[in-house]
């Protein structure tokens, strides 16, 4: 049975912090600061709707982490520099390694797909500007389910849509909470480590393959 990789888009294939160029033009040499409280603030909101089971889609928390690191920061963004900020983001560039090593499992026979807290048309559209698109079987969003990772109704909901067994099923993300999701969830899961001074929690739970870049998946891989 062929193996199905879900693969997280924003901090594994796509580069979040892709917008410091433009947040350059408005925070001057604040911008990887901004850039990084922005982007956990938007996963923490992720994490407090599907807690408080009030869901608003990835889009409508990004913009209201871009908000309050605005306020937090006091940059006093206008709402035109917000808008052009939010148009970046649908644009981000994938990271170097990115499209090379997709080339390498399409041409190993991976079925391969995007998964992510994003809704699917911006994933799509993403993978599409990147180049990337032609890899994917298909975009799994959990916006299908409201809720968000790492809930395991998600990845259950992603080994419904790629039809195989759990087994068959790999997760491959940089983020720590979504590898422990997928594996409490019966998937594998691949940790990609893109920074070394990025700690995994201390769970218990072991994501199956650790990669310090995606080029070194198709080697590692358990099949």
């Amino acid at each position: 049975m062929s193996v199905a990789l879900a693969f997280d888009i924003y901090g594994t294939l796509i580069d979040p912090h892709g917008v410091v160029d433009e947040l350059s033009k408005h925070v001057g040499d604040r911008a990887q600061d901004f850039s990084n409280i922005w982007r956990d603030k938007q996963l923490e909101y992720t994490w407090r709707r599907a807690l408080m089971q009030r869901y608003e889609n990835f889009p409508v928390c990004t913009r209201q982490a871009l908000d309050y690191t605005d306020t937090l920061l006091q940059t006093n963004l206008g709402e035109s520099a917000k808008v052009a900020l939010m148009q970046v983001y649908r644009v981000l560039p994938a990271y170097d390694d990115v499209p090379a090593s997709l080339q390498s499992l399409a041409d190993s026979g991976f079925r391969m797909f995007g998964f992510s807290n994003g809704v699917a048309e911006a994933v799509s559209g993403l993978l599409e500007h990147a180049g990337i698109d032609r890899y994917f079987e298909g975009v799994v969003s959990v916006d299908a389910l409201q809720t968000f990772k790492p809930s395991p109704d998600v990845y259950h909901h992603f080994i419904e849509v790629a039809d195989t067994a759990p087994e068959n099923c790999w997760l491959v993300s940089s983020n720590g909470f979504d590898v422990i999701g997928a594996v409490s969830a019966g998937m594998k899961a691949a940790w990609l480590k893109r920074s070394q001074s990025v700690v995994f929690d201390p769970w218990g739970v072991e994501p199956t393959l650790v990669l310090h870049g995606l080029d070194e998946l198709n080697q590692k891989i358990i099949i």
